[in-house]
């Protein structure tokens, strides 16, 4: 019924056009106000608007996609944002379930890179508290010079010895910040395995 109508609709218009020549396409679309419109052209005004290609018989050959609205391509950036997060769900999925054979080899694997962290740590530790006992020696040679004396006949501070005391307090602070960085890699790793772990019960279907 509907390839009538419109067979039958093109035809009155091939008449009214004085049977122009063409390739025997024609368009066809519905305007703002849904009044449908034939023509072998497209007037600028339409051409945001989805359309219709269609041979002489009013046999539809292909369909052209108008001008999305915005909640039509917000739609689209969802849908392709919930595409792109399944797939790279399957593919740790995939990469889980190939790494691992058991929980128990996944806490053994979290143990190891935690100890790794855990040995950073207590080296950078025993380094600070080595650096801040010669930090506390430098001050306190410091302390006899102007101005960290407060006796005024105080000489001078040698300007090496201060440039000492300015060193060790930064390669203290340097290290004071790689050792919460080293904590915080740790809660960090704990997490994500903690999170592999669960992921892998769910799985294999393990309570």
């Amino acid at each position: 019924m509907r390839i009538q109508t419109l067979a039958i609709g093109m035809l009155a218009f091939a008449a009214t056009a004085g049977a122009a020549e063409n390739d025997g396409r024609y368009y066809t679309w519905k305007d703002a106000d849904g009044q449908l419109h034939y023509g072998d052209s497209i007037p600028p005004e339409f051409s945001e608007l989805k359309k219709q290609v269609v041979n002489d018989a009013g046999v539809v050959l292909d369909e052209l996609e108008g001008k999305k609205s915005e909640e039509e391509l917000a739609a689209e950036r969802r849908a392709e944002e919930q595409r792109i997060r399944e797939e790279t769900q399957l593919r740790a999925d995939k990469a889980l379930l190939a790494t691992y054979l058991s929980v128990e080899e996944i806490e053994r694997h979290r143990d190891n890179r935690v100890e790794l962290f855990q040995a950073q740590s207590r080296v950078t530790e025993l380094y600070l508290r080595n650096l801040r006992r010669q930090l506390e020696k430098l001050e306190r040679e410091a302390s006899r010079f102007q101005p960290y004396s407060d006796d005024a006949d105080a000489e001078m501070v040698d300007p090496s010895l201060v440039s000492d005391i300015n060193e060790t307090k930064a390669i203290i602070q340097r290290h004071e910040g790689n050792l919460d960085q080293f904590k915080q890699d740790e809660q960090q790793i704990i997490a994500r395995f903690e999170g592999d772990i669960t992921r892998f019960k769910a799985l294999k279907g393990i309570d």
